[in-house]
């Protein structure tokens, strides 16, 4: 992440005692990761977020894999960003995911589903491809890209994060206490080869809230722990007027801003 040297509109001292207000009597701790999370700009940086999603599509839908072997459009679309999760030792890739708002156009999804009308004219944003590396790395991996989406919905003031899974990934989102939109429904989604997924959403401005009643064994890992090693700093969080400094990302988060 950039040094609050690098704020822009406030010097060091300034931005500085910002942060420690803002911390004062919370207990966040700080984390380092194996491995690191930056949104993808440039050719390099893509090449590797294809490679993993292509290589864990093909260990369930290989045929579908064989299509995702380059770059696709939505990859350089306004309002979306590539995540890839590399290894701090190596620089391999362990994970990526896409995350598409409807800041100028509609959801990939709307084009297999009509959401709720209680859904129209808010902020949104969809994760897709979605992939990881095998193993325990890859499951840590997995549930800090989820934290990473969450992070750029605060800061895009995103209302709703919005998802389709098929089995058995849709598990675990519901125990990431998103709700099922079409409850008993499985949708082909067009951008999903026409595989059958439940689509599920979470509202972003409750989670802290609904985690710490639900107790969430992940509250304390997304509210409560800085990780440095998720870099958001090159995202565009400008979507409906929304001005954040970067550089206060992570503590803006574990702050509850």
């Amino acid at each position: 992440m950039k040094s609050l040297d690098d704020a822009g509109v406030m010097n060091h001292a300034y931005a500085a005692g910002i942060v420690e207000s803002a911390l004062a009597g919370m207990r966040v701790t700080e984390e380092r990761l194996p491995f690191t999370i930056r949104v993808v700009r440039d050719s390099g940086a893509l090449d590797k977020a294809v490679a993993i999603r292509q290589a864990a599509y093909a260990r369930h839908v290989p045929e579908f894999a064989a299509k995702l072997c380059a770059p696709e459009p939505n990859d350089n679309d306004p309002g979306s960003v590539v995540l890839l999760a590399e290894s701090r030792m190596d620089g391999s890739p362990l994970g990526t995911m896409r995350i598409q708002t409807n800041r100028f156009k509609d959801l990939a999804i709307a084009g297999s589903v009509e959401l709720p009308s209680w859904l129209e004219g808010r902020s949104m944003a969809e994760a897709t491809r979605l992939g990881v590396a095998l193993g325990h790395t890859g499951r840590v991996v997995k549930t800090t890209l989820f934290k990473a989406f969450f992070l750029y919905c605060q800061e895009a003031n995103i209302d709703w994060m919005v998802i389709a899974a098929r089995p058995p990934l849709d598990r675990q989102y519901e125990a990431l206490l998103f709700q099922d939109l079409f409850p008993g429904q499985f949708i082909p989604m067009r951008h999903g080869n026409n595989i059958p997924h439940r689509v599920l959403a979470f509202e972003v401005g409750t989670a802290e809230e609904r985690w710490a009643d639900a107790r969430h064994p992940l509250f304390k890992f997304v509210f409560e722990t800085q990780h440095p090693d998720i870099d958001l700093s090159d995202a565009d969080f400008s979507a409906w007027s929304h001005t954040v400094n970067p550089a206060n990302l992570q503590r803006r988060a574990v702050a509850g801003a």
